[in-house]
């Protein structure tokens, strides 16, 4: 989710892709093709009365199957099926040259694994064939604060790293020492352990409010584990509604219940709206005022990037959620094994660290991820120059795949061109 303009798309030729359709559900293979601007709020609505979900669904409904593959996608059941591009099996493309092609593990494998993160620079990607799995109809969440940054993380990390861990895990940290530890399983009926919630209705309260309020139990002696069951669709797009916490900087009023009650079924406005109608001031001051950024590290670095970002940055929330990269060929390396757990740490909003300044501190960050061999989402603002970029990615397979594409070099710029601080608004 970025409010950035690519100033790049002013020169190059647009095409336009108008291709927003899911083309066919597998209930015998357990998969859907879909075209890639179908939107997560849109695959989830389908496949829900089929009692199916995709094995990861990023969070926000807006996001598209195409941006998902081509930048990232995470979830809090990534802990156990990796990044979208994990339960991605078939890509469609249709090349520089014309050509129409389909690659997969088996059938052109170089292209498969050259697709994700490559950011719309190999090919346009026309249809994607995804792994589904079987749906319950609610989720059973337990909430478990805490108030030591050292105990959550070990917490955090011990159950991402469980042989049988929960099915989603997430985290929310308000402080830099406060926090809630979520774990959740998909169930079919309504326990007697906790509360019904269904958290999506228009005028629910926006759910990191919701979360904090265990948080603020805890801290009033309460220690008894909160555990709610929510519907599964609800749970899926749990921070749709607020944008994560981003709405309230830009509808400062828009967690007020008379507004929820009347006005929530509006929220949230689209983003590309607000790109387009974003005037220049605003840039300006997100520019210099604001912090959009996931970076992904290796889980064993939680703790000591909690830190990091408190003193550059000091923006709370900060959202946690496990994942695995499997040990593929492509862009992400893992030290070694079949795969390696990373966590992404999502913060988004108004630094408060004194003496923050957007291109030093953005950047002490960045060189952070890279000593510690994480990685940067190509949505966020980047101030790598290219090499510490490519150090960042492994570009081994995607220059090789860029240079055996006809006019692939000629139609598509690399991936830095599109990403870098100086092609975005």
């Amino acid at each position: 989710m970025s409010f950035r303009q690519g100033v790049y798309k002013k020169t190059f030729t647009k095409i336009d892709v108008n291709l927003v359709d899911v083309l066919e559900v597998d209930t015998k293979n357990m998969t859907v093709r879909c075209e890639p601007l179908v939107t997560m709020g849109q695959l989830s609505r389908s496949l829900e009365p089929l009692g199916l979900a995709l094995a990861v669904v990023p969070e926000l409904d807006q996001l598209t199957v195409g941006g998902l593959v081509m930048g990232t996608g995470v979830e809090t059941s990534s802990h156990v099926y990796g990044l979208f591009q994990h339960i991605c099996l078939q890509y469609e493309l249709v090349l520089a040259d014309g050509s129409v092609v389909t690659c997969s593990k088996d059938e052109n494998p170089d292209l498969f694994y050259a697709v994700p993160w490559s950011y719309g620079t190999l090919g346009f990607l026309t249809s994607v064939v995804i792994k589904v799995i079987p749906a319950k109809k609610y989720v059973r969440l337990e909430y478990h604060p805490y108030t030591d940054l050292t105990e959550l993380s070990t917490q955090f990390r011990k159950e991402s790293l469980e042989k049988k861990p929960h099915q989603f895990i997430e985290a929310l940290l308000y402080t830099k020492d406060t926090g809630v530890v979520m774990m959740g399983d998909m169930v079919d009926e309504i326990g007697s352990d906790g509360k019904f919630n269904p958290i999506g209705k228009w005028y629910s309260e926006w759910f990191y409010l919701q979360v904090e309020k265990h948080l603020k139990s805890y801290q009033s002696g309460n220690r008894q584990t909160a555990v709610e069951y929510i519907p599964l669709r609800d749970y899926y797009h749990r921070h749709t509604r607020s944008l994560f916490w981003e709405l309230k900087d830009i509808v400062p009023f828009g967690n007020n219940v008379i507004f929820r009650f009347l006005f929530g079924w509006l929220m949230p406005p689209e983003v590309s709206l607000l790109k387009l109608t974003q005037p220049e001031a605003v840039t300006k001051l997100y520019n210099k005022a604001h912090v959009i950024q996931d970076m992904l590290v290796p889980i064993e670095s939680l703790e000591k990037a909690v830190l990091e970002f408190h003193e550059e940055f000091e923006v709370y929330p900060i959202w946690l959620c496990p994942f695995k990269v499997f040990n593929h060929p492509g862009q992400l390396r893992v030290k070694s094994g079949d795969w390696q757990m990373f966590v992404d740490i999502g913060v988004y909003g108004v630094p408060k660290a004194k003496g923050y300044e957007t291109v030093p501190s953005t950047r002490r960050i960045e060189s952070f991820v890279i000593q510690h061999s994480g990685f940067q989402m190509l949505y966020a603002d980047t101030f790598t120059t290219r090499e510490e970029f490519r150090r960042m990615f492994d570009h081994t397979l995607y220059d090789k795949v860029r240079d055996s594409l006809p006019h692939c070099k000629d139609a598509f710029p690399e991936i830095y061109g599109k990403v870098n601080r100086d092609v975005r608004k």
